[in-house]
């Protein structure tokens, strides 16, 4: 049975964010898949991105979710 490489411990990864400022980590061999951004300078084990997107995404709703509800606010 083979190991997935998000669950290996040795692998290096990187930080994506979509159009939904939703965020992920991907391994930093695979190519970035269509919709997503890598984050600037994030990369590194398991631990340090997702340290990194426990601290930067702390919001978990989409974008467009949020816009909205401010919008039905300011009504």
């Amino acid at each position: 049975m083979s190991t997935s490489c998000f669950d290996r411990e040795d692998e290096t990864f990187i930080v994506l964010f979509n159009h939904e400022e939703q965020y992920s980590i991907w391994p930093h061999w695979k190519a970035v898949p269509a919709g997503w951004t890598a984050v600037d300078g994030i990369k590194g084990d398991k631990k340090t991105v997702t340290d990194y997107v426990e601290k930067t995404w702390t919001d978990m709703r989409p974008k467009s979710l949020r816009e909205w509800m401010e919008q039905q606010a300011a009504r």
